[in-house]
This record gives structure tokens, C-alpha cells and sequence, in this order.
């Protein structure tokens, strides 16, 4: 009886008072599906607004150094990678610039503090990982929030405070890159624990379009705020990550046992009469429950050093054309003709439209298949003749561009929106664990966190590869793809085995990628 007792008191100390207040006012407490639409709804808008705070910094490079809009899209500036512009002129109507970015080095310095953020952000996850499965995340997620908030807020606090130092800006963006790495490996942990993973690859799929989401919402409220002075840009972005932190803090259920509550669906793979399963990949709890899994132990998890490398070369290819795409289309001729470089801007979002579905369908095809290699390798091989066709075909007219950028897109975030999240939550909740689920953190930040490198890798390449020819840095892009496919070749082939012996026994359910014994 004590034991139960105190098990119900820890139970009610992990409850959020938020939730605990809404079901007193109800009279009744939550019902599991309410707690997962509340875990996906919170998740979904806590990750968006670190995006949308992520993008002011992009939004404000035209303020801080007016050369930048003559360089069209690029969040790595033109000048910093391929040298001064002959016969630039400064457009007299353009604002003045802001110390010290308005000098001859100003976009390289903006480009040095880019580097330092993904650097600082790739680093930290890692560590942000191994801090969420031994703290309660509800709390890390709320402390990366408003530390977010707390340091983009200062950011644009130089503005009022007149400050013009570049150290300034580049230690102030290097602790919110800090605080932004605590983001990913929570919320995708938290979703993890609430979804198994029957349909965890189309439910993720769907919430991964909080990147998109976060990316627009940003670039409106930075671009709409400016006319009242560039600080308000970072201002209200970071006063409003804060504010959905504490949200976070009042609401978020972390997960079914903190709740108190039982975990339908994994009650159900539990169940030894349900098709003969007795091997589920999201097995009990209750075996080493208080041990967080190391970050050297997560790495040696069956699958993780594949899709996170796998991921690095995914991600190479997606930030490439997030950050160079807009540039690439305002410097091709299409039917003839150059787009501006606000036309070019737009017209890129439908390679972001097109990654949002192929996220939807990566997601759902490994659902159905109970293959998450084999979908996201099948995804980056397709990629190839995709990069292929809009590189050769894409300036023959407007619409042949539009159509080949959003099959590009679906094809090349397709598997990174699967990676980051289902393959994620799969895998930090491996058979090989023994039942104990503290790993979902450690091993979503090793994934992204590997990836996030090959992120500022990519466009860094392009920037120099670009002064060449185009042509290169299409093969670069297709060479990636065609490794990230590879890398994933034994996964695949466990797969495609588990398959073809599930048929032959006829189970009726069949055998998961995930099999220590086959993918070592």
C-alpha cells in the first residue's frame, strides 16, 4: 500500500499544473486520446516557434548590411563566398546599414555568425539528448524555450541599446543556437512516447510540417516589424517562444506513466495472443526504468550510426537548397527570361510545399510497409533523377520548373522528415533497450545532431562549388543522395529478409526492421 501510495504522489509531483487544473474544472481526469491531441498540438506549436525564431536573423541581413539585397535570396551571402561584386553599386534609398555590418567585411561577418550557430547548435543537441532522458523534459524543453526567447530578445536589444560590437552578436546567437538545440530531441522524444508505432510514421509526418509553419510564420512577423525598427524583428519572436514555453511548462503531458494513466496502443502490443508477437519493438517499461542509456551506448543501438549518417548526407542536400534554391532560380535563366529576386524567393517555398507531402507519404508508405530503410532509401534514390531532371529540364518554362522543384522537394525532404522523427522515436524506443525507454532523447539528438553538420556543410560547399558551375553542385547534391541510399543498404537488406521470411511463415504481421540480432 505505501509503495502505491507513493508511486500516485510521484504520479501527481509529474502532472503539469495546467493539466491538473483543467480536470479539476471538468470533474473528470483526461482520456488518453485527448493527451496524445494535447502532446501533438503543444509539440507541433512549441517547435514552430523556434523556427520562427530562428528565421529573423535571415529577415534582418538586409538591414544590418544593405549589400545583401543585391545579392538576392541567400542566407549565406554572395560576397562572402565568391568574392566582391564588380560594379555593385549601394542603392541610395536602401537603409544605411548598422555597425559593423555595413563595412566591407559586414557579410562575411553575418556568414561567421551563421557558422557559429549551426556549430553551436549541432554541438549542443548532442548534449541536449543525453540531458532529456535524465531530466524531465517538460522542464528542458521549457528552459530551452525560454532561453531562446531570453537571447533572440537580446539580439534585437542592440538595436534600443545602440550596441555595435560583433562579438556582441556573435556570442549572443551562439548561446541561443545553445538553448535552440534542447528543441528537436525533446519534442520528438515526447511524441515518441505517447505514439507507438503502428501509425507513427504518418502521424509524424503531418506534425513534421511544424518546420514550414515556423518558417513562414517567422519571415512574416520579421518582415512585417521592420518598418518599426529591426529590433522589434527579434523582439516579438523571442517574446513569443517564451510565452509558448510556458505553456509548454502548464500543459505538456510528457508521458503515459508520468501521467499515470496506461499506454493503449503499447497494452496492446504487450498483449502475447495479439498475431503471435512476442518481440514487439516497443516492449515493457518496467525493466530499467531509472537508467538513461550513454551516449556511447545509444550509438552502438542497432540502426542509430546508419540513419544518423544517413542523415548528415539527407540533410547536406536539403539545407543546400533551402539556403542557395531562391539564388539558383534568380541566376537561371527560365524560358529565356531571370525572375526577380522576390519572384524567385516564392516561387521556391513549393520545394518546402513539396517536401511537406513527401513527408506525409514517406511517413505513411513506412507505416504500411513496416520498413522505415527501405522507404527512405527507396526516397533518396529516387532524388537522384529528380536533381537530375530539374537541373537539365527545369529551365525549359515556368511550369516545367514549378512541377520538377516539387517532386525534387517531396523526394529530398521526404526521408529527412521520416528520419528526424519516426525513425527517431523508433529506434530510442529499440527491443535492444530491454524495456527501458530512456533513450529517445540520446538518440534523436545523435540523428539530428549528425545531420545538422552535414547541414552547414552543404551550402558552405555550394557557395565555393557554385563559382564553377552549377552543374557541379548538382552532381554534389546527387552524389550525396546516392551515399545516404547506400549507407542504409544492410538496414534495407534486413528488411527486405524479414519480409520474404514473414510471407513464407505466413504470421500475418510482419517481422520489424529492428531486429538486434540482424542489423548489429
Amino acid at each position: 500500500m505505501g509503495s502505491a501510495g507513493e508511486q500516485r504522489n510521484e504520479t501527481q509531483h509529474h502532472r503539469p499544473v495546467g493539466v491538473r487544473f483543467l480536470e479539476y474544472i471538468r470533474g473528470t481526469p483526461f482520456t488518453f486520446r485527448t493527451y496524445q491531441a494535447t502532446v501533438l498540438v503543444l509539440t507541433f506549436f512549441a517547435y514552430a516557434s523556434f523556427h520562427a525564431a530562428r528565421k529573423t536573423t535571415s529577415i534582418v541581413k538586409s538591414v544590418f548590411d544593405p549589400k545583401t539585397t543585391e545579392l538576392g535570396f541567400t542566407h549565406w551571402s554572395r560576397f562572402y563566398f565568391l568574392g566582391t561584386v564588380e560594379g555593385v553599386q549601394r542603392n541610395p534609398g536602401l537603409n544605411a546599414g548598422w555597425a559593423p555590418f555595413d563595412t566591407s567585411d559586414g557579410t562575411a561577418m553575418l556568414g561567421q555568425i551563421d557558422v557559429a550557430f549551426l556549430s553551436v547548435y549541432s554541438l549542443g543537441m548532442y548534449f541536449a539528448g543525453h540531458l532529456g532522458d535524465r531530466f524531465d523534459l517538460r522542464v528542458l524543453l521549457f528552459l530551452g524555450m525560454a532561453g531562446t526567447g531570453i537571447f533572440t530578445a537580446l539580439f534585437g536589444a542592440g538595436y534600443w541599446l545602440n550596441i555595435h560590437s560583433f562579438y556582441y552578436f556573435l556570442v549572443v546567437q551562439m548561446l541561443a543556437g545553445l538553448f535552440q538545440s534542447t528543441g528537436w530531441p525533446s519534442v520528438v522524444a515526447v511524441v515518441g512516447n505517447w505514439f507507438g508505432k503502428k501509425k507513427r510514421g504518418l502521424i509524424m509526418g503531418i506534425w513534421n510540417a511544424h518546420t514550414s509553419i515556423g518558417n513562414i510564420s517567422g519571415s512574416l512577423i520579421a518582415s512585417a516589424l521592420l518598418k518599426y525598427g529591426w529590433g522589434y524583428s527579434f523582439a516579438v519572436p523571442g517574446l513569443i517562444i517564451a510565452l509558448f514555453g510556458l505553456t509548454v511548462f502548464m500543459f505538456l503531458p510528457v508521458s503515459p506513466e508520468k501521467m499515470g494513466i496506461e499506454n493503449e496502443e503499447e497494452s496492446q502490443l504487450k498483449s502475447p495472443e495479439k498475431d503471435g508477437i512476442t518481440q514487439p519493438l516497443l516492449e515493457g517499461r518496467s525493466n530499467e526504468k531509472g537508467r538513461a542509456v550513454g551516449f556511447v551506448e545509444a550509438w552502438g543501438i542497432p540502426g542509430v550510426a546508419p540513419f544518423a549518417l544517413c542523415l548528415f548526407f539527407s540533410k547536406l542536400v536539403a539545407y543546400t537548397f533551402l539556403y542557395w534554391l531562391p539564388f539558383y532560380i534568380s541566376h537561371t535563366a527560365i524560358d529565356g527570361k531571370y525572375l526577380s529576386d522576390s519572384t524567385a524567393g516564392t516561387l521556391s517555398s513549393l520545394f518546402d510545399v513539396g517536401g511537406v507531402i513527401g513527408g506525409i507519404l514517406a511517413g505513411h508508405i513506412s507505416d504500411r510497409l513496416d520498413a522505415r530503410a527501405l522507404t527512405a532509401a527507396s526516397f533518396m534514390y529516387c532524388a537522384i533523377p529528380a536533381l537530375f531532371f530539374y537541373r537539365i529540364y527545369g529551365s525549359i518554362s515556368l511550369y516545367w520548373n514549378v512541377a520538377l522543384m516539387f517532386v525534387a522537394g517531396m523526394f529530398v525532404n521526404g526521408p529527412y522528415a521520416l528520419i528526424t522523427t519516426a525513425v527517431s522515436a523508433d529506434l530510442g524506443t529499440h527491443s535492444s533497450l530491454k524495456g527501458n525507454s530512456r533513450a529517445l532523447a540520446t538518440v534523436t539528438a545523435i540523428i539530428d545532431g549528425t545531420g545538422s553538420v552535414g547541414a552547414a556543410i552543404g551550402p558552405l560547399l555550394t557557395g565555393y562549388i557554385s563559382t564553377k558551375s552549377w552543374s557541379a553542385v548538382f552532381t554534389m547534391l546527387m552524389a550525396a543522395a546516392l551515399v545516404a541510399g547506400l549507407l542504409l543498404t544492410k538496414l534495407v537488406v534486413a528488411e527486405v529478409t524479414a519480409k520474404i521470411e514473414s510471407g513464407g511463415s505466413r504470421t500475418g504481421r510482419p517481422q520489424r526492421f529492428s531486429e538486434p540480432e540482424t542489423l548489429v
